[in-house]
């Protein structure tokens, strides 16, 4: 794969008990949402790592120290840039990470740690949809919100904090910000992110990695949620 003049940004926490995938509990442990931010987390990072990009950043929040798989997830950041998350809000910590992981000449593409389905091939061919000229892109999530936003210009991630996010309408009003700010904005492909119990076992379909493994395991103590 040739290498792509580009930089992929992770946004990521660190899958610690009580404080990762806390939506996922109950029916989920604690310790069983964070395994399941472990998993998802490692194999984003292998699609990122496995995508050709020039520049592979993360953004960072929480002690790994602490966190489910931290021996692994370590030696996997040792191939990142890592920078620690700066901001109050989500959005500006999202702005922030944009403008920490920006490089002359280079578009960033962001992506976050709930999409583990998002394969090294599709996270390619985001970021070369941006080098082939589009000016901004933007992935929609089955839930109304975004899972992916590729800037050339890291000034138009100002954006998001104004923009109020784990609402149904985010993606909409992420489109409508970045256009009035005079983004032209290609859509990609629509994926659903692990936000919910509900989302698990769609995700798992179309993963193949270590996430879909963890939810098989995890399969019995979701049973009884599904209709």
């Amino acid at each position: 794969m040739n290498e792509i003049d580009a930089t992929l940004l992770v946004v990521a926490k660190a899958p610690i008990p009580g404080f990762a995938k806390t939506r996922l509990t109950p029916p989920l442990s604690s310790v069983d949402a964070a395994d399941l931010a472990a998993a998802a987390l490692l194999d984003t990072l292998t699609a990122v790592r496995e995508s050709g990009v020039r520049r592979a950043v993360v953004a960072w929040t929480g002690d790994l120290s602490q966190a489910r798989c931290a021996n692994e997830i370590a030696s996997m950041l040792a191939d990142f840039v890592v920078v620690e998350q700066r901001g109050h809000t989500f959005g500006e910590r999202l702005a922030a990470a944009h403008a920490d992981a920006a490089h002359p000449g280079l578009p960033v593409l962001q992506i976050g740690m709930d999409t583990p389905q998002a394969g090294p091939d599709l996270l390619a061919a985001a970021a070369a949809e941006m080098i082939a000229g589009a000016d901004t892109v933007l992935g929609p999530a089955t839930d109304g919100g975004w899972w992916a936003l590729g800037l050339t210009d890291p000034r138009a991630a100002r954006v998001l904090t104004e923009v109020p996010m784990s609402t149904e309408r985010t993606g909409e009003l992420t489109r409508t910000a970045l256009c009035r700010y005079g983004c032209q904005v290609t859509r990609l492909q629509e994926l659903t992110d692990v936000d919910h119990v509900a989302d698990i076992a769609a995700v798992a379909a179309a993963s193949n990695g270590r996430f879909a493994a963890t939810a098989a395991r995890l399969d019995p103590l979701l049973a009884g949620t599904r209709r």
